[in-house]
């Protein structure tokens, strides 16, 4: 059976304007609420995707989607021509990993016509085959790593991604970024991590260091919160104390990084 063409899906899912970007119909959509859509302005998704080298008829392979904040933009982008695979918490962590799918599993379907293709697979620690080796054009990851090194597996997520992805494909991370003057204790304790140390994991697993972007920069970031980074938009880890002004700093300061397997 023929799928539909990326411009049928945008008029079933978004009734969008035809825009110049090639983001426009996916960010624009109406199956991103707009809580979702509030969220570009501090995490520029166009940009940040131009600057991985995103292009739709690409396998991309997002590794954690947790909601699927992302996966709102890269489901339908990849729809007509591309191949995307969600790598999702591993079902074997339990309840929680298992409820976390199910919500994901669930938003999926309630919206076939964006996200019928996508193909949902597990990762965590001992869960690595994210998608058949060699042949991803580009592995994605937004706001995890500091997730896999306090759970003490970040450098083996690095060997799984380099194993999924194709000679001269594309690692594109975003993350929480920690100054290096920081001591390292803190990459254990507050959700940020040093773009130094982030590298050194990438290298190790064989790839190579192509560039970064400020993109996501945000200088009114002063990463020294009582909870961490989660103190922040969206979790505001400490309720409604000193909301004002953490909402007047936004999301946080995060690096922006583009690496490539070697061929």
């Amino acid at each position: 059976m023929l799928r539909p063409s990326l411009f049928a899906v945008a008029a079933l899912v978004a009734a969008a304007p035809a825009l110049a970007g090639p983001y426009d119909a996916a960010l624009t959509g109406a199956h991103r609420s707009e809580a979702s859509k509030a969220r570009d302005a501090y995490r520029h998704p166009a940009q940040t995707l131009a600057f991985f080298g995103l292009k739709p008829d690409m396998t991309v392979v997002e590794i954690w989607p947790s909601g699927g904040w992302y996966t709102e933009v890269l489901a339908p982008y990849l729809h007509d021509k591309g191949t995307f695979y969600a790598a999702h918490v591993d079902p074997a962590g339990g309840e929680r990993a298992q409820a976390a799918i199910k919500r994901f599993q669930d938003k999926l379907a309630a919206a076939p016509a964006v996200y019928g293709n996508v193909k949902v697979t597990a990762f965590g620690k001992g869960a690595w085959d994210v998608a058949p080796a060699g042949t991803a054009d580009a592995v994605l990851t937004f706001r995890n790593v500091h997730n896999w090194y306090m759970a003490d597996f970040a450098p083996d997520a690095f060997k799984a991604f380099f194993k999924a992805l194709k000679p001269g494909g594309v690692l594109g991370i975003e993350e929480h970024r920690l100054p290096e003057d920081k001591p390292d204790a803190l990459m254990k304790t507050s959700g940020y991590m040093k773009v130094s140390y982030v590298r050194a994991m990438a290298e190790a697993a064989g790839f190579k260091f192509v560039g970064a972007s400020e993109i996501n920069a945000n200088a009114k970031d002063t990463k020294d919160y009582p909870k961490g980074v989660w103190t922040l938009p969206p979790n505001y880890a400490e309720g409604d104390a000193n909301k004002a002004k953490y909402t007047a700093i936004g999301e946080s300061d995060r690096m922006t990084l583009k690496f490539v397997k070697p061929r």
